[in-house]
């Protein structure tokens, strides 16, 4: 197939300089929350993600969509393994275990189990923190290594004397520090003991690496540093399609992912695999602490993802649901009298989070019956318990229009507009907010290119075809105009964030993704979208002005903002241009002489995307290149753009 990177309609030529006017004052407030993130477990994002949990599988978990399993760890020395729910559990959350004993005539002297890692295991000469809980009668010592899965390098090794009993659970917490650097990531993680005192059960087997600001059960810190590169202002979490649930109506319960790890049971995630809810709502908010960003926090509204009659709970059934809400909130932001706030200090959290921001579902405008209902009774039903409590919480829709609203004035809510568009159909969209509603404004809460244009035609996306493995630079450079759009009505859209995140490379089902990554932290790419925001969310301004033109938009599309007297900045984008673009630029207030500084991105081919290369390393197609200009007699500052670059110029 032919991708089509651009069509006949949108070429256009310059045929002189495009004249622009800046004026100081005459705009809009720019909304502080303009970049944000969005999160949910999609692509192994979570579990083998940013979740820095380096066992697959460490306790077992299971469900009637995705039964325990012993996959994917391997006997050592002859070992059989058996999963088991022993008569005394680890916990009623994590019940099953694995049983390790020695296989008949076994004439090892060792036996153990054997762990992969989510594809590989990362060894650095750092101190890695692990535990397991054994329970048993063994009396000897077990010995936790970290080794090559090619060769015989033991990176790492410790002896651990048991404290095994055999009427209850115990942990064995211990560090391993390797000497020196793997090759590659093709590691494995061993626990071994002797095999002449019988079996063994373990569970909830873990191995953390040093973390993002070193948060216990935290994040990947090259991951969580690609995200703070963007200068983002909001983390919407925990999703997405996510929260909902399937035909299984497993959809996320806040209370079961805090507290003790051995406290939560898990649960099947809409994409395709179980998610350990090692990743909770705390976990979530510490991550909103540690990248200094607001909180958005998504709720359950009723809407299981499916098609089964009972896909959408009636009034009478969401209530409890609601309460639960309520209870969630409390749990947040109570104080310590309250009972959920009391339970959040009883975890080590005394003071509340600061949460601002609640959305009602995602996407809750799905099928036939989805609009209908949460017009009708849902939204409602959470809206008025919610602000009879927490009046000063900002409520969000979930079905990107005005079928849900409450409030007016400061109280209004807002709603969450997705789209996954083609490079062509987003540019076509760029004014699409010029006339929408400033009282109830929209957060943009997913968006992204992810197929290619259609020739001659401003098609939707087709979920039948093939998406972009990769977000390819075209597909960049409309996401930059959309973005203008959005900024130059930043009194009616309040922020806005790319979905997903993030993908792992060795387990996926959605592409393109904005950060992709391996096992190995040398293999994080960061995508051709992910350069266009780094420099947009990193070129802010108070308020938005007024520009004066004697060109109408296309190809060039532009927006100028101020953050005080001579502060100006102007960001633009060339889109399908079929000649150099000049520009002619003046700021009011700023006059000759004054300098400004103009960064341009840039790439060799519209289908351009960074990727791994032949040899596993991350490529790089995105140039950046500044130039220091300085006005000329008339304050002016000029400059020549090519087609398909994104530019921002600051004074």
């Amino acid at each position: 197939m032919i991708l089509q990177i651009f069509s006949l309609p949108f070429l256009a030529g310059i045929a002189s300089a495009i004249n622009l006017k800046v004026s100081s004052t005459g705009g809009n407030a720019s909304s502080p929350l303009m970049y944000g993130l969005m999160f949910e477990d999609i692509n192994h994002s979570g579990d083998g993600g940013i979740y820095a949990e380096l066992i697959n599988n460490r306790a077992f978990q299971g469900s009637r969509a995705f039964p325990s399993t012993l996959e994917p760890w391997v006997p050592v020395g002859n070992a059989v393994f058996t999963l088991q729910n022993t008569s005394i559990p680890l916990s009623s959350a994590l019940p099953t275990s694995i049983n390790v004993a020695p296989g008949p005539l076994s004439r090892h002297a060792k036996i153990g189990l054997l762990n992969p890692g989510w594809w590989g295991i990362d060894v650095k000469p750092q101190k890695y923190t692990s535990s397991f809980w054994a329970l048993g009668s063994y009396k000897g010592y077990f010995t936790v290594k970290l080794q090559s899965n090619l060769t015989d390098d033991v990176f790492a090794s410790v002896e651990i004397p048991s404290s095994c009993q055999p009427s209850k659970w115990v942990e064995h917490k211990f560090e391993l520090e390797p000497s020196h650097a793997a090759s590659n990531s093709n590691n494995t993680f061993v626990i071994e003991f002797e095999s002449g005192s019988g079996a063994v059960n373990f569970n909830l087997i873990s191995l953390f690496p040093p973390t993002y600001k070193n948060r216990p059960n935290g994040n990947r810190p090259e991951l969580m540093e690609a995200l703070k590169a963007l200068n983002p202002s909001f983390l919407r979490m925990p999703g997405g399609n996510n929260i909902e649930g399937d035909i299984w109506h497993y959809p996320w319960r806040w209370n079961e992912t805090i507290g003790p790890l051995t406290q939560r049971p898990g649960r099947p995630g809409t994409w395709g695999y179980g998610n350990t809810d090692g990743l909770g709502l705390v976990e979530y908010l510490n991550w909103c602490t540690d990248l200094e960003v607001e909180p958005l926090l998504a709720v359950w509204a009723g809407m299981y993802l499916g098609s089964d009659v009972d896909h959408i709970l009636s009034a009478e059934a969401l209530a409890p649901w609601v309460d639960d809400t309520l209870n969630e909130l409390e749990f947040i932001l109570g104080p310590v009298s309250t009972p959920y706030g009391a339970l959040r200090a009883s975890l080590g959290y005394h003071e509340p989070w600061a949460l601002k921001y609640v959305e009602i579902g995602n996407e809750d405008n799905l099928y036939t019956n989805g609009g209908s209902t949460y017009a009708a009774y849902r939204f409602s039903m959470f809206y008025d318990a919610i602000t009879a409590v927490y009046p000063d919480l900002k409520i969000i829709s979930s079905t990107g229009d005005y079928t849900a609203v409450g409030g007016n004035g400061e109280t209004a809510t807002w709603t969450d507009f997705h789209t996954y568009s083609r490079p062509d159909t987003l540019v076509s969209m760029f004014d699409k907010f010029d006339h929408a509603s400033r009282e109830y404004k929209t957060l943009i809460g997913e968006y992204a290119i992810v197929q290619e244009n259609v020739d001659g035609q401003l098609a939707g996306v087709n979920w039948d075809l093939p998406k972009f493995p990769q977000p390819v630079w075209i597909g960049a450079v409309s996401e930059a105009i959309w973005s203008i759009g959005a900024e130059r009505n930043s009194d009616a859209v309040v922020g806005m964030s790319y979905a997903p995140g993030f993908q792992n490379l060795n387990s996926y089902n959605w592409s393109p993704d904005l950060i992709s990554f391996t096992a190995d932290v040398s293999q994080t790419v960061l995508s051709t979208s992910w350069h266009v925001i780094n420099l947009f969310s990193n070129s802010r301004y108070t308020s938005t002005v007024p520009i004066t033109s004697d060109s109408p938009l296309g190809p060039a599309y532009w927006v100028a903002g101020t953050s005080g007297e001579g502060k100006y900045t102007f960001k633009t984008a060339i889109y399908n241009a079929t000649s150099s673009v000049p520009f002619n630029i003046t700021f009011e207030g700023v006059a000759k002489d004054a300098s400004g500084r103009l960064t341009v991105l840039s790439a060799p081919e519209g289908l351009s995307a960074n990727m791994l290369d032949g040899e596993g390393v991350p490529t790089e197609v995105v140039a950046k290149r500044e130039v220091e200009l300085v006005a000329g007699s008339a304050g002016e500052f000029g400059f020549e753009l090519e087609n398909w670059e994104v530019a921002v110029f600051t004074t």
